[in-house]
């Protein structure tokens, strides 16, 4: 599985400010599993919400020097994908103290898949 470094920028996010706001593109097709899974997919909140948190646009440009770092949802996390649990700990290893964050391991499959097959 994959292993993840997460960064939690000292902002919250109205999520419901954030869908109401004129530049959020409302017309992009939808997405099937497989495209998704293989990343293919972006986040259209993610350039409103940068625009308006100067913080989300700080972490997320930090954590592009070390890989593709994407928002979370509606914000404001931001993570980056690495294929071994000691890449992403050196990352991590390496955020400055004004910023925090953690590793998370990812799924290679749903935990309840196999109790649904």
């Amino acid at each position: 599985p994959a292993w993840y470094v997460v960064l939690t920028p000292p902002v919250q996010v109205a999520t419901a400010t954030i869908f109401a706001m004129p530049e959020l593109t409302r017309n992009t097709p939808p997405l099937k599993i497989a495209p998704f899974s293989a990343g293919m997919g972006h986040n259209d909140l993610q350039p409103v919400v940068v625009n308006c948190h100067p913080e989300v646009a700080r972490h997320l440009a930090w954590l592009t020097q070390y890989g593709e770092a994407r928002m979370t949802g509606s914000g404001a996390c931001v993570f980056a994908s690495f294929g071994a649990e000691d890449a992403a700990r050196d990352v991590l290893r390496q955020l400055p103290g004004t910023m925090k964050g953690f590793v998370a391991q990812g799924l290679d499959k749903h935990p309840l898949y196999d109790f649904c097959a």
